[in-house]
């Protein structure tokens, strides 16, 4: 296929959340995108119609990013479609709820190798995967999307706050050492949703959120939209950045 004329983002966990806000987003700006997810297509296929609908081409593909052939397969798979890529997105993330990260417990060495695998080594193999390809765009940049948990120790379990923190650290390494490939992370605080609702239940999410939002400085809580927007901002206009992990929390992190 010739080469498309349109910019060209992967967005891996692009099926819902953050994910599915930067695919919609990056579709209104002109993007072509390819979304991936693990188990719900039925949904991705969701998102790729919505960002047809505004005008673009996208396509939904099966991936398990832990999986490094799935991560090659993705990266081919758009280059056969589109004769370029510009952006990744690493948005695709686990964890496991055990918030009490006093009660190791909770967790054990399969939960770290599981989150590790999908939060840490998944980005690495699609960073891997897409590097000689970004460096032929005009703009080629990686976002890793990263957590608060990562910076503060804090969040769903002590695993996913070590993966996250690692996330960061590979953030730093590779804008050091793929230039002129930019790599930022955004780290956001609370996310207002329903995976979220989900992880915590209702009853727990909503006095979480009513607590975020008369604490902090802003006195809000980030939604999906708003960091697709900061995910935005630093892929397309801030040209000059990278090795930042940008937190987006409504200044929660002065809180804690």
């Amino acid at each position: 296929m010739a080469k498309s004329t349109n910019p060209v983002a992967i967005i891996t966990g692009g099926s819902r959340g953050v994910g599915q806000a930067t695919a919609l987003l990056l579709a209104s700006k002109g993007w072509n995108i390819t979304v991936t997810c693990t188990s719900s297509m039925s949904q991705a296929e969701k998102v790729v119609a919505l960002c047809q609908d505004l005008g673009v081409e996208a396509q939904a593909l099966q991936a398990d990013v832990s999986d490094n052939q799935a991560c090659l397969n993705t990266v081919e798979q758009t280059l056969q479609k589109w004769g370029r890529l510009d952006c990744l997105v690493n948005n695709a993330g686990t964890t496991k709820f055990a918030f009490n990260h006093g009660d190791l417990d909770a967790l054990d060495g399969d939960d770290f190798l599981h989150i590790y695998n999908v939060n840490v080594v998944g980005p690495f193999q699609m960073v891997k995967a897409c590097r000689q390809h970004l460096i032929h765009s005009d703009n080629p940049n990686v976002i890793n999307v990263s957590s608060i948990a990562g910076i503060k120790g804090i969040g769903s379990c002590l695993a996913y706050a070590s993966s996250k923190g690692a996330l960061n650290t590979m953030t730093k390494s590779m804008a050091r050492n793929l230039g002129p490939i930019r790599v930022n992370a955004v780290c956001p605080g609370f996310i207002q949703g329903e995976w979220l609702r989900k992880g915590l239940g209702s009853d727990n999410y909503d006095a979480a959120l009513a607590n975020i939002e008369k604490t902090t400085p802003l006195g809000l809580a980030v939604t999906a939209d708003q960091v697709a927007e900061s995910i935005y901002n630093l892929m397309s206009l801030s040209t000059v950045v990278t090795g930042e992990t940008i937190l987006l929390d409504g200044g929660f992190h002065l809180t804690v």
